[in-house]
């Protein structure tokens, strides 16, 4: 089978990383593996990795450390956290650090393939709309996929890049948090909706000033240029 992407697998249980490239091989994933937060880190620049599943809980730099830097660098490559922290308290900070996503420990195998299919999916998917939506002084260019506000570049990350330009591409028409996980991140996901939130914290935080990104209590999201 040949090889649909290149996997960093990063956690500190042999076990566990072990059990991931069984997964991933099965499902014709190339996987590297990485047993602290450092060795990840040193595999990262050497390039070439198209997505992350990251443990918390990890030697020498901690797994929301790691994250940071990484968003800090490459604000591009889908981070998964994978980890056995399943409160919310946990879930959010992982979100808040950066990673697209989160799974807890114990998984499922066809879940977790799933998940990563679904955003390795979405980050080699065509544009279908090409050219530059714009929204008071937000204009989002969607061939180079850069964001400015008020012509001043906002670094996004892929995702919120995604989920803002899908809300801005339909604009006044309120997407439930099911919608958008469903068009953004390309599964469904009962718990999902915290996910949602998270992002949109972030994009808001970002996007200081400007106040398109609208919540509609009860329902979701969506950007109305009448109030950007």
């Amino acid at each position: 089978m040949s090889s649909r992407g290149h996997i960093l697998v990063v956690d500190d249980e042999r076990s566990i990383r072990r059990l991931l490239r069984m997964y991933l091989a099965e499902a014709g994933y190339t996987v590297a593996e990485a047993a602290d937060g450092q060795s990840a880190l040193d595999q990262l620049r050497l390039g070439g990795i198209d997505l992350v599943l990251l443990d918390l809980m990890l030697p020498t730099i901690g797994g929301l450390d790691v994250c940071s830097r990484i968003r800090e660098s490459n604000g591009y490559v889908p981070i998964i956290m994978v980890t056995a922290m399943d409160d919310e308290e946990s879930r959010i900070a992982g979100l808040e650090h950066g990673a697209d996503d989160y799974v807890t420990k114990p998984f499922s195998g066809r879940e977790l393939v799933a998940r990563v299919r679904a955003v390795l999916r979405r980050i080699s998917a065509p544009h279908e709309v090409q050219g530059t939506l714009t929204a008071g002084g937000l204009s989002l260019e969607l061939e180079s996929r850069r964001a400015l506000l008020n012509g001043e570049e906002v670094a996004l990350t892929r995702l919120e890049f995604d989920l803002l330009a899908e809300l801005a591409g339909h604009p006044r028409t309120v997407y439930s948090r099911e919608r958008l996980l469903e068009k953004v991140w390309g599964y469904q996901n009962p718990i999902g909706g915290k996910t949602v939130d998270v992002h949109i914290a972030n994009i808001r935080r970002k996007l200081q000033g400007w106040d398109g990104l609208v919540a509609v209590r009860g329902v979701g999201y969506k950007v109305d240029p009448d109030v950007a």
